[in-house]
């Protein structure tokens, strides 16, 4: 198992990487996290979702993704607190507080899904979340020790040098956790180290020396990693890469309850697209060519803080002008006229007047839509996925954006073509589209395909990896 000093300590690019690595052994692995927080989730092939890093380790395994391996799925909702899914499939909703009395009647879930995982490979790597040193919430806690502790796995610690204090992190948490936690760990890990590895050995010792604990390697801080999908909603805070040579400007707002903002990557990579991200309260720059709007897990309270800020006026002006508007999910339901609640489900029963850009209206549900897709649209294959509460119709909707496989018609178009909405997913991933797409656009698709793209990387990862951890010792301490 790995544990981190903190969040975004590198845990998920770590256990995605030696996935890969150890894969490369020919040995069957399985990622697993007992518990996850995001709104970036990715649809199995069984129906149900798990985080979308899970997912990206899965990848890295050559395994299909299994509800399995990320048995509980925190999805912060707004005002509601957070959707609680167990096992792929939405348990609850819960307030944080009201949440850590429910751990406990999880862990059973989350022992069973790793025991599923232990009889089917040879190697399973499980990634802890946040801080291991959370002596707070120690209590009936699934996530990090308590599952550690529960499953009788060894410990790696991560700490994150790049942040600074990386000495303090890692000693202080062997000073601070429960002694029998602590002698689960088994070594540690010092990451996204920047210069000359030699002037850090003394630390490594250091470390080594005050904790007990020996070290699997300083790993230097790997430049690539933008190139693979963002689990949670901390990447949007980095602004995207100048791109000196890029022809079209695309802008996104970003929004409280933004999900699945992976849906940006392929266009990211794209050198003639530069990606602009935007708050609510800025203003759209005149030289935008399309608007995208992502999904939301909370619908309503996205759209309102998008009137709150302002930004909507830009936007309805951007379309008058002839602008290109495209909405996905969320961002699909908050183009059309209405969008009804009458169940609830995002918090009291209303009904929202949306940015009126499509003639469709939204009735959201609580039944969720789980389900990977094939289709075509613009001409162009896709593979996707669908995950959303509610059903939108409408006029636009007999213009449809794309054709399922089954001959479903899926999405809506405005009349000039210049506003579309879709519920799928995982588009622009494919490189017929998204040539297609950008075309539409007045750019050209750049020639590296993106799947190809992040497989390549993560095989560069797993060789970065394999050059500066000692693989065979990690193995070693695996029971």
């Amino acid at each position: 198992m790995f544990q981190g000093t903190g969040s975004d300590v590198g845990k998920s690019l770590l256990v995605a990487g030696l996935a890969r690595a150890f894969a490369h052994r020919g040995l069957s692995v399985r990622p697993f996290k007992p518990q996850n927080m995001s709104n970036n989730a990715a649809v199995t092939a069984d129906g149900g979702e798990i985080g979308r890093a899970q997912a990206l380790q899965a990848r890295a395994a050559r395994v299909p993704p299994s509800v399995h391996m990320n048995p509980v799925l925190l999805k912060p909702q707004g005002e509601t607190g957070a959707q609680i899914v167990v096992q792929g499939r939405v348990r609850a909703t819960a307030k944080a507080a009201a949440y850590q009395g429910l751990k406990a009647q999880l862990l059973p879930a989350v022992l069973a899904s790793f025991a599923r995982l232990k009889a089917e490979a040879d190697l399973v790597l499980v990634e802890g979340a946040g801080s291991a040193s959370e002596v707070n919430l120690r209590a009936n806690d699934i996530a990090n020790m308590g599952f550690a502790r529960a499953a009788d796995v060894p410990v790696v610690l991560i700490g994150d040098i790049d942040r600074g204090g990386v000495i303090a992190s890692l000693v202080g948490t062997k000073a601070v956790i429960d002694a029998a936690d602590a002698a689960l760990v088994c070594g540690f890990i010092v990451n996204k180290f920047r210069g000359d590895p030699a002037l850090f050995a003394d630390g490594m010792a250091r470390i080594a020396q005050l904790t007990g604990w020996p070290a699997f390697g300083l790993v230097p801080h790997f430049a690539d990693a933008v190139r693979l999908p963002a689990e949670d909603a901390l990447a949007l805070a980095a602004p995207p890469p100048r791109k000196a040579a890029a022809r079209r400007l695309v802008c996104v707002p970003i929004l409280p309850n933004v999900s699945n903002f992976d849906d940006l990557d392929p266009l990211d990579a794209e050198p003639d697209i530069a990606v602009r991200r935007l708050r609510p309260h800025e203003s759209l720059p005149p030289e935008a060519d399309l608007v995208v709007l992502l999904g939301s897990k909370s619908t309503l309270a996205d759209l309102a803080a998008l009137k709150a800020g302002g930004l909507h006026h830009d936007i309805l002006a951007f379309a008058r002008r002839g602008g290109r508007v495209l909405g996905l999910c969320g961002g699909y339901q908050m183009l059309g006229r209405t969008i009804a609640d009458p169940e609830g489900v995002e918090g009291e029963a209303r009904i929202a007047r949306g940015l009126g850009l499509l003639d469709v209206h939204t009735v959201l549900s609580g039944e969720k839509r789980l389900v990977e897709v094939n289709g075509e649209a613009l001409g162009g294959p896709f593979h996707g996925y669908e995950m959303h509460m509610g059903v939108t119709t409408g006029a636009d909707a007999e213009r449809p954006f794309a054709r399922l496989a089954d001959g479903a018609a899926e999405g809506a178009v405005s009349p000039d073509g210049r506003i579309a909405g879709t519920y799928v997913h995982g588009l622009f991933a494919a490189d017929a589209f998204r040539a297609a797409f950008l075309e539409g656009l007045g750019a050209s698709a750049g020639g590296e395909g993106f799947e190809a793209r992040v497989d390549a990387t993560l095989d560069a990862l797993a060789a970065h990896l394999g050059a500066h951890l000692d693989l065979d010792a990690l193995l070693a301490a695996a029971r």
